[in-house]
């Protein structure tokens, strides 16, 4: 599986984004998906999952309400749109996969086997 990202840039704080993730190779009715991110100086945390097996998607706290986790699998592609952006959601954005066992997704980044290389996201005005 290659998991290709795009859609990062700099915007302004108030400002939106949407990221994409083509999962070439991967059935998404058998594929999770998730979205990190790695600000400077700072481990990689999850943002957001999706769960293949009964399509329930995760957040973590901070982004709730702002952002929305979608996916177009006859597209083979996820989607990230980020609203209400806030300088601390600058950070590279990666996307993961892996195999999908469970009905709930992980945001712990040791669970997820494939990555992307990143797309950066610079929240600034």
């Amino acid at each position: 599986v290659q998991l290709v990202e795009s859609g990062g840039g700099l915007v302004q704080p108030g400002g939106s984004l949407r990221l994409s993730c083509v999962a070439s190779g991967a059935n998404l009715d058998e594929y999770d998906i998730g979205w990190f991110r790695q600000a400077p100086g700072v481990e990689r945390a999850g943002v957001s999952c999706i769960s293949s097996s009964s399509g329930a998607t995760k957040y973590v706290d901070s982004v709730k309400g702002r952002f929305t986790f979608s996916w177009d699998k006859a597209k083979n592609t996820a989607y990230l749109q980020m609203n209400s952006l806030v300088p601390e959601d600058t950070g590279v954005y990666y996307c993961a996969g892996d195999i999908g066992f469970f009905s709930e997704c992980s945001l712990d980044r040791r669970m997820w086997d494939d990555w992307g290389q990143g797309t950066q996201v610079t929240v600034s005005s």
